[in-house]
């Protein structure tokens, strides 16, 4: 399957808050990519400014529904809140 729409997170995370962000990202990425329908990548970006989770899917809707998910609602967005110095940045894109 080929990519046809990415969700980006984009979060404010302190330095010192770093590793338990690091910690949920990997704890969650395979059972994101196992089980969540229309995931096909995952990969978390690091600056100095800020941390970006990127999520490849092969459609908007999935991309979209995926902020429903309970892995989401119930694992990844507990986990992170914490993390953050400010409400994270949330933007879809669509492949052309």
């Amino acid at each position: 399957m080929q990519v046809k729409a990415y969700l980006q997170v984009t979060m404010k995370v302190d330095p010192e808050n770093r590793a338990a962000a690091a910690k949920v990202y990997n704890d969650y990425r395979q059972p994101f990519l196992d089980t969540i329908e229309g995931a096909l990548t995952k990969e978390c970006l690091v600056r100095d400014e800020d941390v970006q989770v990127v999520h490849g899917f092969d459609s908007m809707e999935h991309a979209k529904a995926y902020l429903d998910s309970e892995l989401f609602k119930t694992k990844v967005f507990p986990g992170l809140q914490p993390t953050w110095s400010a409400d994270p940045d949330i933007r879809f894109y669509e492949v052309l």
